[in-house]
């Protein structure tokens, strides 16, 4: 998809990635929405980018639909989602229920309600783009985080069934699945195992998304390194999961 004159939504457009992803997107023609629950950034990055604000709360499924029904009834019907919003929950077998509920909601559902509400509006019109923001957690996992690891899993997981389900009539589906890269996230956490292959710009993650959206290509791996982390984990699962029992004994336990 070339970007140029295209109508792009983005959540959790305020800060880190989303902002990286909305000001690049815009750079490249598109006519971007910053959605966010922070209404005053998102109103202050749409007018630096010259684009719209929406107030959007990624744990409301009504949030999500009155957002999409206003940028189809009001802006113009919407060509990319980039379902970015998410957060981290640290911690195990002490993790409360409610916070599970929470990741799951924003890391998870979000995503489901988005596609519920707009897929069958993109392929009534012969396609679309939807873009996830996952974590190479979702791939490999996370020590020191099951929430986040088992929601990002769940993440990529439903990117796939929607491009398999939903691919041959016309949907494009991308899912973005970094490493540590600079934002409020990872503030406080420069020296975390996320962190082990360099901590990236969210601009440098905004150019690997738009290089994937140009080619559809689905998995984009902005921290190249995790591709070879996904083979050694195909190719022997013992020996991989030998191999973050050291990274937890190492950052986490602090052995």
């Amino acid at each position: 998809m070339n970007l140029n004159g295209k109508t792009v939504v983005v959540t959790g457009a305020a800060k880190g990635i989303g902002k990286g992803l909305a000001t690049r997107f815009a750079r490249e023609g598109a006519t971007v929405v910053c959605a966010d629950i922070d209404t005053e950034a998102a109103c202050s990055l749409a007018h630096e980018i010259h684009g719209h604000a929406v107030t959007c709360d990624v744990s409301d499924e009504t949030s999500i639909k009155a957002l999409i029904d206003h940028v189809e009834d009001q802006i113009g019907p919407i060509d990319l989602f980039c379902a970015n919003a998410g957060i981290l929950t640290l911690g195990g077998l002490d993790v409360p229920d409610e916070d599970w509920d929470r990741i799951w909601k924003i890391n998870v559902m979000s995503h489901v309600w988005t596609a519920r509400h707009l897929v069958p509006r993109m392929i009534a019109r012969g396609g679309g783009y939807i873009m996830t923001t996952a974590s190479a957690a979702g791939l490999l996992n996370q020590p020191g985080a099951a929430p986040y690891g088992v929601s990002k899993h769940a993440a990529v997981g439903f990117a796939e069934w929607l491009s398999l389900t939903y691919g041959h009539k016309g949907l494009r589906v991308s899912v973005l699945c970094p490493q540590a890269v600079r934002s409020e996230m990872t503030r406080g956490f420069k020296d975390s195992v996320a962190s082990i292959d360099g901590l990236l710009e969210p601009e440098d993650v905004a150019q690997a998304c738009v290089e994937a959206i140009e080619t559809e290509q689905f998995l984009v791996l902005s921290h190249p390194q995790v591709l070879d982390y996904m083979r050694h984990k195909a190719g022997d699962y013992d020996r991989w999961l030998g191999g973050m029992r050291k990274l937890n004994q190492k950052f986490i336990e602090g052995d």
